[in-house]
């Protein structure tokens, strides 16, 4: 499982982990994929106090991501950045397990997987 953030994404996530009250060691960020979105799936970020037993667990620099087994193989390679200009602000996810995104890039679809965050075939 590769979750790759860009130096300004890995900063962005690490203030907001850090900002909010009472930080804990375990602390980190969860990355999952939800239905919904106008591609059939769409990127769920959250600060999480720390992972879940089954969770797949990385860091990357100073931050430690949590992905949930369902989610992992549709995250598998994703690179997330965060853009900051006059047009847009935000996270913006390049995933190569994408067959179609969005316009906004909040949402995607991945080949013929069903409604439901699993694998692909």
């Amino acid at each position: 499982m590769t979750v790759t953030l860009t130096e300004v994404a890995e900063l962005r996530l690490r203030t907001f982990v850090r900002g909010t009250p009472n930080p804990t060691p375990t602390r980190g960020i969860r990355f999952a994929v939800k239905d919904g979105g106008c591609n059939g799936y769409e990127y769920d970020i959250k600060i999480a106090n720390a992972p879940n037993p089954d969770d797949e667990v990385t860091e990357v620099g100073s931050l430690k991501v949590f992905v949930d087994p369902k989610s992992s193989p549709l995250l598998d390679g994703i690179v997330v950045d965060y853009i900051d200009s006059l047009l847009e602000s935000g996270f913006k996810f390049t995933n190569p397990n994408a067959t179609d995104t969005c316009g906004c890039g909040k949402s995607f679809q991945a080949g013929d997987c069903g409604p439901e965050g699993v694998p692909c075939t």
